[in-house]
This record gives structure tokens, sequence and C-alpha cells, in this order.
């Protein structure tokens, strides 16, 4: 989505400037931490976490381009003994936000990826759970992105309306299709793998929330500044925080010797 500058004060540009700035080391810092504990897990579990790892590094570009671009979007002009207010000034160079839609198209298909990896399924049930959850998650990305880039609130609706079918799709999966499998889980790993799905579906819920602001009467920047706040926030806890449960759901199922166990210790002491 490329946005046109909007008039905003100080406190508008600076909320969403350090919301990028906050998701973006968020999501370089959890990249060294999953890598960094792929080794100190069973070998059958490392995939899981080194897309943890790939899910947030690739966010972490994607926050990086969007924090450039939102500090190009505005410049702060000079302040002398005549200056009255102190604003953002547009540059003319727009806000691309839609690197946030390049990274959903990649990272959402492997954030259901990594649940279903660590839940211990056949391979045959893994192969066809994993194709259909990213099928529908890139499906739902890409029927979003429409609705997204225009200022038509019927055509906001309609392409909001088309993208909660996969997702409504994605969340009965998680919650009624997969009941078996997490009832099956060791009962150590049983309540992690059950709130890791929780914190999936309510980090997500906010997304289609966010995306109708715009229909609910907010103004235009105060839905420009909600969405990108709302976004990083769910974006955040999404990648980051299931992500160091998928860790913890890991090392929980049998880390790999005394590193295992350590790292295991570590995350118990911290959670």
């Amino acid at each position: 989505m490329t946005m046109l500058p909007y008039a905003l004060d100080y406190g508008d540009y600076a909320a969403v400037y350090n919301a990028l700035s906050f998701v973006m080391a968020a999501m370089g810092a959890s990249t060294v931490y999953f890598f960094f504990h792929a080794h100190l897990v069973q070998h059958k579990y490392r995939t899981a976490l080194c897309i943890s790892g790939l899910v947030t590094m690739i966010a972490f570009y994607h926050y990086f381009r969007m924090f450039n671009s939102w500090v190009e979007a505005y410049h702060f002009p000079a302040v002398d003994a005549t200056t009255t207010s102190y604003a953002p000034v547009a540059t003319g160079s727009p806000y691309n936000d839609a690197y946030r839609y390049m990274d959903w198209l990649l990272t959402v298909p492997l954030l259901l990826i990594e649940l279903i990896l660590v839940m211990d399924l056949d391979s045959t049930t893994t192969t066809k759970v994993s194709t259909q959850l990213g099928v529908a998650a890139g499906l739902m990305i890409i029927l979003g992105y429409p609705g997204e880039i225009t200022d038509d609130h019927g055509t906001r609706w309609l392409y909001w309306f088309l993208a909660m079918i996969p997702f409504c799709f994605i969340v009965y999966t998680l919650f009624v299709g997969l009941k078996d499998a997490v009832d099956r889980q060791p009962a150590d790993a049983r309540s992690l793998v059950s709130g890791a799905r929780y914190v999936t579906i309510i980090s997500w819920l906010t997304y289609p929330v966010v995306y109708i602001l715009p229909m609910l009467g907010v103004d235009g920047n105060s839905a420009m500044v909600g969405i990108q706040i709302g976004y990083s926030i769910s974006d955040f806890i999404a990648k980051c925080l299931v992500g160091l449960m998928i860790v913890k759901i890991a090392l929980k199922k049998g880390g790999s010797g005394k590193a295992g166990s350590a790292g295991e210790s570590l995350i118990a002491d911290h959670a």
C-alpha cells in the first residue's frame, strides 16, 4: 500500500516511528535467539525453530524498509525564534506500506507451519495440514491487499469479507480440526501447544479489526496511525512471542542432551 502523505502532528509521527523501530529491533533480536536455540533441541524440531528464525528475519527486513520509508516521507523544518509549532512536513515521497503485505505473504504461511511441526503429527497429516493452512494463509493475504490500497469503503468491505473466508477456515482448522492432535500431546507440553494456538488466533483477530478502522468513522490521520501501530503490535505477538512459545515447546518435548536441558531450564526460569 502506497499512502499519500498525511498532515501529522509530532505525536502521531513519533508514535508510528517508535512502533516501527521497536518491532524492527524485536524481530532482529528474535532472529538471533531462534537460530541460536535451534541446535539445543532434538533434530525433528529444528526445522520449526529455523522457520521461526526465518519468519522474524524476513519481518526484520521489511520493517527496516518500512521504517526508512516512513522517515523519508517526512522532514522537520528548522526551528527558530518565530516557530510556533513543531510538526513534520511531507516530503512528497509517499510512505510505502506494501512491504507489510509482501512480508505477510511469506511469513503468515510459515507461522502456521512452524506450529504444525511441533505437534508431532504423522508425516502425511503434517504435509496435508501444512499445505492446506499455507495455501489458505496466502489466499487470505492476497484477497486482503486490494482492499487495503483503496479509499472506497465498499471495496474495502468486499475484500475484508473475502479475506475472512480463508481466515475462518484457518481458525476452524486450528481449533476444531487439530483438537485431537492437541489432546494427544505429552502432558507437560499440551498446555503450551494449546496456548500457542490461542495466542496465534488472538493476535490474528486484531488484524481484521485494524483493517476496518477507516470504515468505523475514524478520521484519516487517526486511522492511518492506528493501522500502523495495530499491525505492528500484532506482528510482534504473532511472530516474536509465538516464536518464543515454539522454542519452549520444542525444549519441553526434548532438548539435545545437556545443552537442551540447560536451555529448557533457562526458558522455564524466565517464563
